[in-house]
């Protein structure tokens, strides 16, 4: 005789339950859900100068097995500039050695001597009403056309 629950995959609900458990339960585990388009579980390497929170899990397939958390500040305008640089290497596996366990970006970010004239981080403004735009002392060789000139005339 067949045992029905061989047919059942306990294993498969098990993680599933611990997941959710690992992500703050069922209303913290669906907010993350709504939020990053999926649920991880994972170990906690670290945490950058934005908030934005950095795992961990060998388990998943090489690509999918690191991965950010943005900060809650951004809400759903999160993107790629909000990672900062000394993460970006180990996120894109350049490096398997994480910010504070490499000897040259610790001494970068953490001598008094470096951070003079190490900038801190900003967001790319590109693409808002905040990027830069050159102004320019020349005049421009090319005119633009503008249709509603012609339109206003009042002979």
């Amino acid at each position: 005789m067949v045992n029905i629950l061989s047919f059942i995959p306990t294993d498969k609900w098990r993680r599933m339950f611990r997941i959710i458990r690992q992500n703050g339960g069922l209303f913290k585990a669906s907010y993350k859900m709504w939020r990053f388009d999926t649920l991880k579980e994972g170990q906690y390497v670290g945490c950058d100068a934005n908030g934005n929170r950095y795992y961990m899990n060998n388990n998943y397939m090489i690509g999918r097995s690191r991965w950010v958390e943005h900060n809650i500040k951004y809400r759903w305008d999160y993107d790629a500039t909000h990672i900062t640089s000394e993460w970006f290497g180990w996120l894109h596996y350049k490096t398997d050695k994480l910010p504070c366990e490499d000897s040259a970006k610790h001494t970068l970010l953490c001598s008094s001597q470096a951070q003079r004239w190490l900038l801190p981080f900003e967001e790319n403004m590109t693409g808002t009403n905040e990027a830069y735009y050159p102004y320019s002392t020349t005049r421009p060789k090319i005119n633009i056309w503008d249709g509603r000139a012609v339109y206003n005339r009042n002979d």
